[in-house]
């Protein structure tokens, strides 16, 4: 076998190997994606912490903590009534909930509490801060989602439950207002441990290129 051919041969060989490694290799979030989906996460700890101190401040109904209750069905029951939606779900990434889902959720989510703290605002003090870090969670995600040329795709719901929110027009009297800040703050709660959960897994999330098998 001449060096020329010797040469053709191995050089084929480097091609394919290349081409086949390229095909199936993970490829890694950008090093600015895992450093943003980090300093989202840490916003979201400091939200959590201030949802334990409003609600201490501004709830003070008896039976309405943040500890498991046995009220849990009357409370779902008013959720509905006061037209309370629950939060976008977010779930383990895969071909189905891809990347572009799971940020339009978190970022729909951050919207949801954001409309409903602003609408509990115009009845119960000391809900500034915890609207403020809100609006930069919404930052931070979008910030992500450009990181990450999501595609816009990701839609949150089909009925668009989270428009026009009627919350203000249920809010009757201070028992209902007592009730509304209760649940969007543990509902808030929930989700923000969602979040931590689901910023960890994007920030080391390695899905295979198209053509890999």
């Amino acid at each position: 076998m001449s060096p020329a051919t010797v040469f053709t041969l191995h050089t084929f060989i480097l091609l394919h190997y290349f081409l086949v490694v390229g095909q199936s290799a993970p490829v890694s979030p950008p090093p600015l994606f895992k450093e943003a989906a980090e300093s989202a996460k840490m916003l979201v700890e400091k939200i959590l912490d201030d949802v334990v101190t409003v609600h201490a401040a501004a709830v003070n109904t008896e039976g309405l903590t943040l500890e498991p209750s046995a009220h849990t069905t009357t409370l779902q029951m008013m959720a509905m009534t006061l037209g309370i939606p629950a939060a976008p779900v977010l779930k383990p990434l895969s071909e189905r909930f891809t990347l572009d889902t799971c940020l339009s959720h978190m970022l729909a989510g951050s919207q949801l509490y954001q409309g409903l703290m602003g609408v509990l605002s115009s009845r119960l003090s000391g809900l500034g801060d915890l609207q403020a870090d809100l609006r930069d969670l919404q930052t931070s995600i979008n910030g992500m989602k450009e990181l990450a040329q999501t595609n816009g795709g990701g839609s949150v719901t089909d009925d668009h439950q989270y428009d026009n929110l009627d919350l203000a027009s249920r809010l009757h009297g201070n028992y209902e207002v007592q009730v509304a800040a209760h649940l969007t703050l543990a509902q808030l709660r929930s989700f923000c441990h969602d979040l931590i959960r689901s910023l960890r897994a994007v920030a080391t999330y390695r899905p295979q290129v198209a053509g890999a098998r």
